[in-house]
């Protein structure tokens, strides 16, 4: 009897200290999982609320659209300006293929010409914003016998965007204004071959966009370039300017703003996105541009 007794005091024993030794397991358990929680919900309202906006602009606006989108998202916590800078040519054809946009802010009329005629510019967003200049460029201690783009076939190497590039367009539209190429429908057609034969077989560096124009010149690879007179800003200490050439010569270099149809866009990103246009094209972002190079006069 007392060896029956013995063994169910034992037997209990046991019992109480599995269901312990459980208990224990449990507690932290449930702790970790509240933790993880904690950290989830506090990183979902530190990220989750953000509407996010995808503004395209081109490389020619980098400095002062990085200006404008700290500036603006200071003014408004809640947005987050992505900004994707290239040529407006590359930036057009990645909005065709479907790239998620809202904003588009392209260096000519052509580029936005082509997104109205698809249909993917919203119904009375588009707006003129700013003008710019064409500029010849060379190395600051550079004694290059370029004079300016009349020229130009003087340097032993040139940096000269292609045609699909507003900068490569406008250069050839002002080589055929000053006879050095041959006038033909589109001026943007012209190959970087083309240019280097009608112009007695010079070497050029054909490049994607603004910036690697003005690269080009900085590090001396190419003796002389033709790029915009906003890109020079900051870089007066590694270029100079040869010639501005003339609105008469190259015309307008309108550059147009407007929002974009995106179809994964939930309406607080649209809201944002007119809203981010309005903030970048009021009377007081004038100056900003103009700190940057650019002519706030536009039609």
């Amino acid at each position: 009897m007392k060896k029956k007794l013995l063994a169910i005091m034992m037997m209990l024993a046991m019992l109480f200290a599995m269901a312990a030794c459980v208990g224990g397991n449990e507690e932290p358990a449930e702790e970790a999982d509240a933790s993880a929680e904690t950290e989830a919900a506090a990183e979902a309202e530190a990220t989750g609320d953000k509407t996010t906006v995808n503004v395209f602009a081109a490389a020619s606006l980098t400095a002062v659209m990085t200006e404008l989108e700290a500036n603006y998202e200071a003014a408004n916590e809640g947005v987050d300006i992505v900004l994707n800078t290239d040529s407006s040519g590359a930036l057009l054809t990645q909005i065709q293929e479907g790239a998620p946009c809202d904003v588009f802010f392209s260096a000519a009329q052509k580029q936005m010409d082509t997104l109205e005629g698809d249909g993917l510019v919203t119904e009375g967003t588009r707006t003129n914003v700013v003008n710019n200049q064409l500029v010849v460029v060379t190395q600051r201690d550079s004694t290059t016998e370029v004079t300016g783009l009349e020229d130009i076939a003087k340097a032993k190497s040139i940096a000269l965007a292609d045609g699909s590039v507003p900068v490569g367009k406008y250069t050839r539209q002002a080589m055929i204004k000053l006879g050095l190429l041959a006038e033909v429908e589109d001026p943007a057609a012209i190959t970087t071959a083309e240019v280097s034969e009608q112009l007695g077989g010079v070497e050029i560096s054909e490049q994607g966009n603004v910036s690697k124009v003005l690269a080009a010149v900085e590090e001396a690879s190419c003796e002389v370039g033709t790029t915009y007179l906003s890109d020079t800003i900051g870089h007066e200490d590694k270029v100079k300017i040869i010639e501005t050439v003339g609105y008469d010569v190259t015309g307008n270099i309108i550059y147009p703003v407007a929002q974009i149809v995106n179809k994964d866009a939930d309406d607080a990103e649209a809201a944002a996105a007119a809203d981010f246009i309005a903030f970048i094209t009021n009377d007081d972002a004038k100056a900003l541009y103009q700190k940057y190079g650019f002519d706030t006069k536009v039609e």
